[in-house]
């Protein structure tokens, strides 16, 4: 056999590695094995096959099409993370197939089987759950891959997500400036990291600031809003109401807010309410809703690069972006006589 009609795909099969492997030890990747690096130089030697020729290859067999699934396409963050993906996917040169789980792990696992099927040069996941048979498939098949604001314990690819601690701190020590001292959490499925993540930050600066650990205080929704509504009604008719709800995502605020209108509660004066995740809209509410923002343009654009990065061969770091405290009047001081007989 000569050089011009070996593809790296004859070395994979010669060494006994996956061609991403053996493109990754070709590349000079890290991330590899010393076996898998031992086995692909004897097999280059064996084959005459030049990096040139591996080039040109890969350059083949690109579809120029990646994946994006998103948690849920309803929700106005997934809705913006997708937009910026999909814009700097397309200054790339690639189109994205948009797959929406709805928060649920047979709907992803259709998305993911769907993008193995299609041959896509890689995905883009908010990743459901703790991970799952389709998604494993799709690392087992080596298809470049990228976590964005979301996570799997115990499977380890490039991310980009929020820094949630920072802005949950910042919301419950400003509501305890405030007075209040019974904050409602409506908290995010403690099945994903977001949820579990922004518990534990809630919980921590709830200690931290001597406010009440109340386990009735913590609602437990999905993501949606209906979970949302159902939350502010459980928290409302507790015997000693909170004064502020904090609420996990915007969804569950969406949720939280219509039932408190339903109820005849006016937020900033008969409840506080603050939201995870900023929407253009609740800047226009009257009053306007108090926030905790991150940076969800940079998150689909730098999602792009890291999966870019990894087609390419590299193993690139995660990235952990801030989050920020907006402070509106949604979030004032508490009505002494809420709650009281």
């Amino acid at each position: 056999m000569t050089g011009p009609t070996i593809t790296i795909k004859d070395v994979a099969a010669l060494a006994g590695v996956s061609p991403a492997t053996a493109s990754r030890v070709l590349s000079g990747n890290p991330a590899t094995s010393p076996q898998s690096r031992q086995k692909v130089a004897a097999a280059v030697t064996e084959l005459d096959f030049h990096p040139n020729a591996q080039a040109r290859a890969l350059r083949s067999t690109r579809t120029n099409v990646i994946g994006l699934l998103v948690s849920d396409v309803r929700n106005p963050f997934f809705a913006d993370l997708a937009h910026a993906a999909e814009q700097a996917a397309l200054a790339e040169g690639l189109v994205t197939l948009l797959g929406n789980a709805n928060e649920s792990i047979p709907q992803q696992d259709r998305y993911l089987d769907t993008f193995i099927s299609q041959r896509v040069d890689g995905v883009i996941a908010a990743p459901q759950g703790e991970g799952s048979s389709s998604l494993r498939a799709l690392l087992e098949r080596d298809i470049p891959t990228v976590f964005v604001d979301r996570t799997v314990d115990g499977i380890d690819v490039p991310s980009v997500t929020t820094d949630s601690d920072s802005g949950i701190r910042r919301a419950v020590e400003h509501l305890a400036g405030q007075g209040h001292q019974r904050i409602g959490y409506i908290a995010g499925p403690q099945t994903t990291s977001t949820g579990r993540e922004r518990l534990r930050s809630f919980s921590r600066a709830v200690r931290e600031f001597g406010l009440s650990s109340d386990p009735a205080l913590t609602y437990f929704g999905d993501f949606q809003s209906a979970s949302g509504s159902a939350g502010a009604e459980h928290l409302l008719a507790l015997p000693q109401p909170p004064t502020a709800i904090l609420a996990a995502d915007s969804p569950m605020a969406v949720g939280a807010l219509a039932t408190l209108n339903r109820r005849g509660l006016r937020i900033g004066r008969d409840m506080a309410l603050v939201a995870f995740d900023d929407i253009e809209w609740f800047s226009l509410l009257d009053p306007p809703l108090t926030v905790i923002s991150h940076d969800v343009e940079a998150m689909g654009r730098i999602a792009v690069g890291l999966l870019l990065d990894v087609i390419d061969g590299h193993r690139p770091e995660s990235v952990v972006l801030p989050s920020k405290l907006i402070i509106r009047a949604s979030s004032g001081t508490p009505d002494p006589t809420l709650g009281q007989p």
